[in-house]
């Protein structure tokens, strides 16, 4: 703070506008105090100070914020802000997330992130706590503000179903968030929505202290729709669904790419394979056997990906927009895509037998599924074929058809043939191999569950995967060693903590893991072999996963643990990841292959775009998954009383968590409802423990269980345990961790649990978000 004692004498108050000026250059550090040791004030000219700020405080001059003065209208030194956009040089704008009208226009602030490493990176839409700095503003601004930490996502409008009596003028408001508290919405700002129909609000307030109300500002439908499920995702999670009209019209402009200054690739037989309901083909793949004597028994591999970055250029609109998205979201009957169809589903398509723009990649491999080169083109191709995975197994298996019996020798048995070769390769390098069964939703022409399936892993899927994991690498290490800014996909090692968690509960197993020493997936790899085909099979798989970190997009190479591998970055689905599309330009610039590549200027913002796009990616699994979990809630409705079987999939102190085998839905049992014990957690073995019997229920435990609640807004599931726990050591007097859970009392309603599941919808093309396999999501 200021000082100003060396030039005033005891009895010598400060003006008004000294004071005034002070307050100001202080904002929620200048008290009484502070002014008065400032100002050099003792004795009786403090009495006159208090005399004074009084007055200045009844004239609305200055005002007190816990104990400390400041100008209406001023900010404090840590408020809670909502970022609310970017300025012309891509740095993140906001505005105080509480101001009143009466304290004047809301001020615009310069957000500036934490630059740690380990710190979470805020976005556009996020609700951030910032302390005030010193700093250039910039024209858009008027204060500068660093993040001290990411707290939420903060919505511009709120969800809920309309509660409506007849002849009441008044209808009240049930949030989707449980969190939320109920509104009220007057009858004349209802829009037309009626009694239990979900709509979109705007909040209000009346006055610094009024009471909160809603009004609808957007109508989405009956609670029975498949729509309204997905909506609820979409705005729980904040995720953009509507394309601003200057993106569309951006897009209805473009115009196809020509075959003038690329490569000319159209003779070379490359096919699409993906689901069969699958829309937009993004990869094609060639193989052929390497015909160089220096290298026997070796292949060529070639991948070519949809070059969309001919079509969406830095800075434009699409650009913008697929930033501010980050990647597709994807649902059981819809796909909330990244770019608008007319570039994702047409342009950009690599459809059977039309001329299409494409990246591609030609690499050579070794006998043992070695890369040993790779060159990167700029091409136009087109597509032989468009293959479906189980359509390409069942030839290769010796069921053809009329489209796969020409292409078996020429295109597909090589594809095999060089898959072979690369599984070699795999092999020695050993990724993590966790074995999980996926899910997939299939929905009715009504959009309602039809039932729940899991689909057969067959090598097709295994193949794709595992070129575009090659490809992915080809593209991390041309980057690198041309100095390229890139965005890499990186997944750290376990922490410590998690390791020692992991670590307990394997000992309880008789299994070990090593404490010193780097451990490779490998070390994972081995403990999962010991329990294949064992009643633990899936309880290992599920604890070992729940062990590992998440992967992330960032600009600082630390490997990819579960792939184990040294460099790797996303390069074979810019359709429908951001992160692709900065390393297609990145090649681009890198390879001279056009004047579409990477801005130079982009290196200073690409850790914060990484933090950003691995928001969107954490964002889009949770709304894929809740949306699920509402759809499931629905479709059990009706069998309230019902038995299942299922696992324990989660131990907490409050209860358990089943997940269910015909389903995989998840639903929680209150530990109040466990028998006529009380039951504690055992955090070393993940399991609830009677303090007296000793009953004990345990993750991976089989459970029969009845359905006792089905919440389809809250996507929530309330079971009550028939089977018996096994027998057990009681909890008292046993040493080691854990901590007592509730005691029987009331059940409590449904609640919403991680799950270790991994869930594929149905028309989702459903690629891995590292290794681009088509049929299983990965690390």
């Amino acid at each position: 703070m200021v000082s100003r004692k060396s030039r005033r004498r005891d009895d010598d108050l400060p003006s008004r506008e000294e004071i005034l000026a002070f307050v100001a250059e202080n904002p929620g550090k200048a008290g009484k105090r502070e002014i008065a040791r400032a100002f050099g004030l003792t004795g009786a000219a403090k009495i006159g100070l208090k005399q004074l700020l009084r007055e200045l405080a009844e004239e609305g001059l200055v005002e007190k914020r816990h104990r400390r003065l400041a100008t209406p209208g001023s900010l404090p030194p840590v408020f809670v802000a909502n970022l609310t956009g970017r300025d012309a040089d891509g740095e993140l704008l906001g505005q105080p997330a509480r101001w009143f009208e009466e304290d004047g226009p809301v001020p615009a602030v310069l957000v500036i992130p934490d630059r740690h490493r380990n710190a979470p990176q805020p976005g556009v839409g996020d609700r951030v706590l910032v302390r005030l700095i010193s700093g250039e503003p910039g024209d858009e601004a008027a204060h500068v503000a660093r993040v001290i930490k990411v707290l939420e996502k903060q919505q511009g409008s709120l969800l809920g179903v309309i509660r409506l009596k007849e002849g009441d003028p008044v209808a009240r408001l049930v949030p989707v968030d449980r969190k939320q508290k109920e509104l009220p919405i007057d009858v004349n700002d209802l829009g037309g929505a009626g009694d239990d129909e979900l709509v979109a609000v705007e909040t209000t307030r009346t006055g610094r202290y009024g009471i909160p109300k809603a009004k609808v500002i957007e109508r989405i439908g009956s609670m029975k729709s498949e729509k309204a499920i997905s909506m609820i995702a979409l705005h729980e999670y904040g995720i953009r669904h509507v394309f601003p009209q200057a993106v569309l019209d951006e897009a209805d402009r473009a115009k196809p790419v020509s075959a003038k200054g690329r490569e000319d690739w159209r003779k070379l037989p490359l096919v699409t394979i993906d689901p069969p309901d699958a829309k937009d083909h993004d990869d094609a793949i060639h193989a052929e056997p390497d015909q160089d004597e220096a290298n026997p028994e070796g292949w060529i591999v070639t991948v070519a990906i949809a070059d969309v970055a001919a079509y969406v250029r830095p800075g434009t609109d699409m650009d913008r927009e697929a930033h501010l998205r980050g990647n597709s979201v994807y649902f059981p009957d819809r796909v909330i895509p990244m770019l608008p169809e007319r570039i994702s589903n047409d342009l950009c398509s690599l459809r059977e037998g039309e001329d299409r723009p494409a990246m591609a990649v030609r690499m050579i491999f070794a006998a043992d599924g070695r890369k040993k080169s790779h060159t990167f083109h700029r091409v136009i191709m087109r597509s032989a074929a468009k293959l479906a995975y189980a359509q390409a197994q069942d030839a290769i298996d010796g069921r053809t058809d009329d489209k796969t019996g020409p292409l078996l020798e020429t295109i597909l048995k090589p594809l095999w043939g060089a898959y072979e070769c690369l599984k070699r390769g795999r092999n020695a390098r050993e990724p993590l191999d966790l074995d999980l069964p996926e899910r997939k939703v299939l929905l009715t022409k009504n959009g309602l569950v039809d039932r729940v399936v899991v689909p057969e892993r067959l090598d097709a899927h295994k193949l794709v995967e595992e070129f575009m994991i090659q490809a992915n690498v080809a593209a991390a290490e041309t980057l690198e060693k041309r100095r390229t800014p890139l965005l890499y996909r990186v997944h750290d090692a376990s922490s410590p903590e998690k390791l020692e968690s992991l670590r307990d509960f394997l000992s309880t197993l008789d299994i070990s893991l090593p404490k010193a020493g780097n451990l490779r997936p490998s070390h994972f790899n081995g403990i999962l072999r010991r329990v294949v085909d064992t009643p633990n099979a899936e309880l290992v798989n599920t604890v070992v996963l729940r062990s590992q970190a998440q992967a992330e997009y960032a600009p600082g190479n630390i490997g990819h643990f579960g792939l184990n591998l040294r460099r790797y970055a996303h390069f074979t689905s810019p359709i429908r990841r951001y992160s692709d599309l900065i390393v297609h330009r990145g090649l681009i610039r890198a390879l001279d292959l056009g004047d579409d590549g990477l801005p130079e200027a982009i290196e200073k913002k690409l850790e914060a775009i990484g933090s950003e796009i691995s928001a969107t990616e954490r964002q889009a699994m949770k709304a894929e998954r809740s949306t699920i979990d509402r759809l499931i809630a629905h479709w059990l409705c009706d069998r309230i009383g019902a038995r299942f079987t299922g696992r324990i999939a989660g131990v907490t102190k409050s209860g358990l968590f089943v997940q269910l085998d015909e389903t995989g839905a998840d639903g929680f049992i209150p530990a109040s409802t466990l028998g006529a014990d009380y039951y504690h957690y055992d955090e070393r073995s993940h399991a609830l423990v009677g303090r007296t019997t000793g009953e004990t229920y345990r993750l991976g435990a089989r459970v029969e269980v009845r359905l006792v609640e089905a919440a389809p807004l809250a996507g929530a599931l309330r079971f009550e345990m028939l089977s018996d726990g096994i027998k057990g050591r009681p909890m008292r007097g046993r040493a080691g961790k854990g901590s007592p859970g509730p005691k029987r009392g009331p059940a409590k309603g449904p609640r919403r649990g991680p799950s270790a599941r991994k869930t594929a919808v149905a028309g989702r093309k459903g690629k891995n978000n590292d290794g681009g396999n088509k049929g299983r999501p990965g690390t």
